[in-house]
């Protein structure tokens, strides 16, 4: 009982503290999307054994978060997303460069495993900030939290009710095939509700060609979403199982770190971004 309170009251602020950063967007979304990834990379290279951890940096690791700090400042001062491919690929040459004057103290596994951790983490969940960004962009952001979050409980609840079958047995044992579906059902319907209550809810819905969209496309980018997200949750989960451990961290009590909490939104937050656009378009 004590665990489901912590882990419940964990929930409850994470969803409160994301969703007041999502109203304000500008400096508090860019700020807190900022220390997530931060976060998120250094659980990252320790799980694959590349952080020293605390407040020793190694010269790898250092490059990687320049890289991540430049990301996220020109991607609030620019207002040009193009522009940030070619940061990624100037941050590519500099993990290359960091290998060439340091070797042979890296191996080239270990440029791949860290500019993954780099696009994998802070890039991948950079899209939240670019979708809020976007026109009414906090009405088109919590398209990212139905598809991951929601889909999340509906899977566990329809799961804990229906679920035989497992989905994948070897790699993550809870989850069933009555879950996954359940969860990407329950978003769809929350979705397509979202959908239909929208016009109250948006004062500037005439000014967006997305939010004047009917319910059913709510319904679909969330049902695409779930099932996106769901992939994005057992990615996770094959990674701590490669590397033999069972949360990334344990900054979140009753959740474990930032990527044990985010993995379904890092893959969601990129497909919604995409999909809003598509349907605006």
């Amino acid at each position: 009982m004590k665990n489901f309170l912590i882990r419940l009251i964990s929930s409850v602020s994470l969803v409160l503290i994301t969703l007041v950063a999502l109203w304000f967007g500008g400096v508090a979304l860019i700020l807190l999307s900022f220390l997530v990834a931060l976060k998120a990379y250094r659980e990252l290279l320790g799980a694959l054994s590349l952080s020293k951890g605390g407040l020793k940096f190694s010269s790898l690791e250092a490059v990687g978060l320049l890289s991540i700090t430049a990301y996220y400042l020109i991607m609030f001062l620019a207002d040009a997303p193009a522009y940030l491919f070619y940061l990624l690929c100037a941050a590519l040459i500099i993990h290359m460069a960091v290998y060439v004057l340091t070797y042979p103290k890296y191996h080239i596994q270990q440029i791949i495993e860290a500019f993954f951790c780099l696009l994998y983490g802070p890039v991948m969940l950079s899209f939240v900030y670019l979708t809020r960004s976007m026109s009414a962009g906090f009405y088109i952001v919590i398209l990212i939290l139905i598809s991951a979050w929601v889909c999340d409980t509906g899977s566990y609840c329809v799961g804990m009710l229906l679920g035989k079958r497992r989905l994948a047995p070897v790699l993550s044992p809870k989850k069933t095939v009555a879950g996954s579906v359940g969860g990407v059902l329950t978003a769809v319907l929350v979705g397509a509700l979202y959908g239909i209550i929208l016009p109250g809810l948006a004062l500037d819905i005439n000014n967006d060609s997305l939010l004047r969209q009917p319910a059913y496309v709510f319904a679909i980018i969330c049902g695409v979403g779930a099932i996106i997200a769901q992939i994005g949750d057992l990615a996770a989960s094959a990674i701590k199982r490669n590397v033999g451990i069972k949360d990334f961290g344990a900054l979140i009590p009753g959740h474990g770190g930032i990527m044990d909490r985010f993995d379904s939104i890092i893959f969601t937050a990129p497909a919604i971004y995409l999909l809003a656009l598509a349907f605006a378009g």
